[in-house]
């Protein structure tokens, strides 16, 4: 089945610019405060609020197996919500102060014992996770509610993986810096004090989605409530399952390469700084192909775009190991492959609009809080599975940090290709199941 090119004959107005960038601001809000999350908790747990690492690490695991859960369920309300503000902005409205207040609360340490800071600890990340579906979702279903344009749709996927890249890029660059300038080196006042910077423009970017993205597309008419049999719809999409696996398979190589790069660069190439420069170029192509994908992906086509990209990408992904010994080149070969996949990953948010005119074309219904909620998972799933395996493969090897031996260094360079190169042939396997548009 494909879709139709002009959405079910729905006509409205082009975006405005103020709308499209209002958009994309909104992925920066949220970014800048969940990557805060991402990056620095664990250490503000264990080093600052002096809380054991081992049921840190068990509150992580529990909290993201709840998340899992919970996001179909916020998926399911988003679908069945009708107010006069419309059917997702609602969220935005109330759900944007006390996503703040939780981010704030997350990195506090009230002066209680050791068995009260543990407790606030639990509640209050748990909750943020909680809360951070409840805004997150909804604006994953915005962009099939503001219009069913692919050209307009591919350029807001670009303007959503621009504002995630310059948040990843100034909550893990910023941060510390902050914490050391607002704490004069007290890091628990440091950390409280970013955390409400960075919450408060969370929250004002939140209100600004509330006040300048509007709800033009309408559910067809008749369509009744979501319910629970609408997951299995959901299941029997085509469309939802190219993205879920695309976006899964996207994440776990994204997943091992961040979890993998920093005992690559100390252990095979033995350039510690270029941790710096690694992780931070993730971000930084990001950001160049956001702005590439829209003219890549309108000339070729949402299917044979991605293949074209991931294909070159994976040819430059087998140079790599060649260029180890001569750190300039390998950069080189690493952000052109970098800038390829980025396409690929501004085109995930583009498709999960599509999906959502591929379920009405299919089933009758849009279900957009639902479809957004299943895809927001392949993302959350991914990205455990790829830590979980390079974690579980510096485990076989006996990773010991003290005396990393032969056998570890040959798992972290294997750790550092294998699954990226697996998970990029996948996925010109999956695209290629892509139902693509007419028109």
């Amino acid at each position: 089945m494909s879709i139709n090119q002009e959405g079910g004959g729905i006509a409205a107005p082009p975006l405005s610019w103020r709308a499209k960038l209002s958009y994309g601001a909104g992925d920066f809000g949220f970014g800048l405060t969940w990557n805060m999350v991402g990056a620095f908790l664990l250490y503000f747990y264990t080093d600052v609020a002096l809380l054991p690492v081992g049921v840190v690490g068990t509150l992580f695991l529990l909290s993201r197996l709840l998340d899992a859960a919970f996001d179909p369920l916020v998926g399911l309300a988003v679908d069945r919500t009708r107010s006069r503000w419309g059917r997702v902005r609602p969220y935005f409205l109330f759900g944007a102060v006390p996503f703040g207040l939780f981010c704030v609360a997350s990195f506090y340490v009230p002066p209680l014992d050791g068995t009260g800071k543990l407790l606030w600890a639990c509640v209050s990340f748990v909750v943020l996770g909680l809360l951070y579906s409840i805004v997150n979702i909804p604006y994953g279903a915005l962009m099939p509610m503001m219009t069913v344009r692919q050209d307009e749709r591919v350029q807001l996927g670009s303007l959503r993986a621009a504002g995630t890249a310059l948040s990843v890029i100034v909550a893990t660059a910023a941060t510390m810096p902050l914490v050391q300038a607002l704490g004069s080196g007290d890091q628990a006042q440091g950390f409280l004090w970013v955390a409400v910077l960075m919450a408060a423009v969370t929250v004002l970017l939140t209100l600004n989605l509330f006040a300048s993205c509007q709800e033009v597309v309408p559910p067809p008419v008749g369509q009744q409530e979501t319910s629970l049999s609408s997951i299995r719809d959901m299941l029997r999409n085509r469309a939802w399952l190219v993205v879920f696996g695309f976006a899964s398979l996207n994440f776990i190589r994204f997943g091992a390469v961040l979890s993998v790069t920093a005992y690559f660069a100390i252990n095979i190439l033995r350039q510690p700084w270029m941790i710096s420069i690694l992780l931070p170029a993730v971000s930084g192509t990001l950001l160049i192909g956001s702005a590439i994908a829209p003219p890549f992906l309108k000339r070729l086509g949402m299917r044979n775009g991605n293949r074209v990209a991931l294909a070159a990408a994976l040819v430059l992904y087998g140079v790599l190991p060649f260029t180890e010994a001569v750190p300039a080149l390998f950069l080189t070969v690493y952000i052109l492959s970098s800038i390829l996949i980025s396409i690929s990953m501004t085109a995930i948010f583009a498709m999960a609009a599509e999906v959502v005119d591929y379920h009405e074309a299919q089933f009758g219904t849009r279900n957009e809080g639902l479809l957004a909620a299943g895809v927001n998972l392949s993302i959350k799933i991914g990205m455990a599975l790829g830590g979980a395996i390079v974690a579980f493969g510096l485990a076989q090897a006996g990773y010991d940090p003290a005396n990393v031996g032969d056998d570890a260094r040959r798992m972290v360079h294997i750790l550092y290709y294998a699954p990226a190169m697996l998970a990029i042939a996948a996925q010109i396997v999956c695209i290629g199941f892509w139902p693509e548009r007419r028109g």
